[in-house]
């Protein structure tokens, strides 16, 4: 989805807890083994001992807020993204974030595409802003209208419609053990918040000028193995235990299904994202292409080495010291670039992110050329 005017990112925002699990702690424990430990690359990953995830979007979100200096009243849209449980069982968290903040006016949607929903929520923002679709929050209007007179029919200075996307995850035991629920990647906690409007503004922090996805939907068997359907959460095991359902696949189809679409899906969103925008896949400016926060040997394998042949652009990887963040990689990686102030005037950064289903996104970033 190419947007035909960028959308402006006023402030992305990632908040991390200060608790951490160590990956040491984890080998002593039987959880990891050594190998498994080095492949994955973190020393410690952050953990949150006290806060629901709802709560991490919620401060993300005020941050975000703060730095753009925008009231939460006028935010039209929020969309909220997670994978794992957000502390009720039968609730809208996107509903509460909206509450918590002071967004009473928002629409509120939450947003399930697992360690894909934050890509997919800026995605659907976009493309609600794009279709003026998020409209303005209605304000005093009617009571000034009555008061004083008919409302101008042209406003002279017109306000940019809003949108916010959060995402939140907290991978608590005893349900989710988050250095052994999954291969090659380990699940972190933390909030992360972007401010979306249209039209965006010299002041945004960076430009969001397309979003790419593609699906394999075949590969959902991936998270769903030879388990029959449950009538309950955790049905099956008393811990989610994706290598399970993922062994049980491998038996039958073996690695080449997944890894021939993990090559199609990369070099497609790398397309998609550029397509139209005047930036080929080696334009210098295209400075950086911002990894998933996966293990550092499944970065190395499955996705270094195959952007290598789409792409130019130098590889970050930010999670090293956070690990996997559920919904949030592509969030957070924003969040990153923006406070890193990794991009310089007109450069562009291409962020991905993949989850189980399985979809890839890539965001197309340009930092703002300002007036002077």
């Amino acid at each position: 989805m190419r947007l035909v005017e960028p959308a402006g990112i006023a402030a992305a925002a990632l908040w991390l807890p200060e608790g951490r699990s160590r990956a040491d702690d984890a080998v002593r424990e039987g959880r990891l083994r050594r190998r498994q430990a080095g492949d994955l690359g973190h020393e410690e990953i952050p953990v949150a001992e006290d806060v629901a995830p709802p709560d991490m979007a919620v401060r993300a979100a005020r941050t975000a807020l703060a730095t753009a200096g925008v009231a939460p009243g006028d935010i039209g849209l929020t969309c909220h993204a997670w994978m794992y449980y957000q502390g009720h069982d039968l609730w809208s968290p996107a509903h509460y974030i909206a509450h918590r903040l002071g967004a009473l006016r928002a629409v509120p949607v939450g947003v399930q595409q697992v360690c894909n929903g934050g890509s997919a929520a800026v995605e659907l923002a976009a493309a609600r802003l794009a279709a003026g679709a998020v409209a303005k929050p209605p304000r005093d209007t009617f009571a000034s209208a009555t008061a004083t007179g008919p409302v101008p029919a042209t406003d002279p200075t017109p306000t940019p419609d809003w949108a916010l996307v959060t995402t939140a995850d907290r991978f608590a035991e005893p349900g989710f053990d988050r250095w052994a629920s999954d291969y090659g990647v380990a699940y972190a906690d933390a909030g992360t918040a972007v401010l979306l409007r249209l039209p965006a503004a010299p002041s945004d922090a960076l430009l969001l000028r397309s979003v790419a996805s593609v699906a394999a939907p075949e590969l959902e068997v991936m998270h769903r193995g030879a388990d029959p359907f449950a009538p309950v959460p955790r049905g099956h095991r008393p811990c989610v235990d994706m290598r399970a359902t993922k062994r049980a696949y491998l038996h039958e189809h073996g690695n080449e299904p997944f890894a021939r679409a993990n090559r199609h899906a990369i070099g497609a969103v790398v397309a998609e994202a550029l397509d139209g925008t005047g930036l080929d896949p080696w334009d210098p400016r295209l400075r950086y292409a911002v990894l998933p926060r996966f293990g550092a040997k499944t970065l190395a394998e499955s996705w270094v080495a195959e952007l290598a042949g789409h792409t130019r652009a130098e590889p970050v990887d930010f999670g090293r010291t956070t690990g996997h963040l559920g919904a949030g990689d592509a969030a957070a990686g924003l969040a990153d670039l923006v406070r890193r102030r990794a991009l310089a005037p007109g450069e562009s950064a291409l962020v991905f992110s993949a989850g189980a289903g399985f979809t890839w996104s890539c965001l197309l970033v340009q930092a703002p050329v300002r007036n002077a």
